[in-house]
């Protein structure tokens, strides 16, 4: 069930605001006379929020591609580097 408070709460309740935000990684809806107005989050679930969003526009570019006839690299090539970026080891046919 979505967290719902008056706005008159955000001045008056911020920290209690803070620390639900906090402690349940879910947004507080903040209404105005009624209406929607904003919703708070938690940096954490902002930044999670953010980091969804790129990875999204991450798989739309890689899907228009493939549509677009790009091979890619193959699997051992992409693993190989991967493995080279962890284990701080640059390979020159990568």
């Amino acid at each position: 069930m979505p967290e719902i408070r008056p706005i008159t709460d955000l001045r008056n309740n911020s920290a209690e605001i803070v620390e639900f935000c906090n402690a349940t990684q879910e947004p507080v809806f903040i209404t105005k006379n009624g209406v929607g107005e904003l919703a708070v989050l938690s940096m954490k679930s902002y930044e999670r929020m953010l980091e969804r969003l790129n990875l999204y526009a991450q798989l739309a570019e890689s899907e228009e591609q493939i549509m677009n006839g790009d091979d890619g690299v193959d699997f051992e090539t992409f693993a190989a580097g991967l493995r080279g970026a962890v284990h701080g080891v640059q390979d020159k046919n990568i």
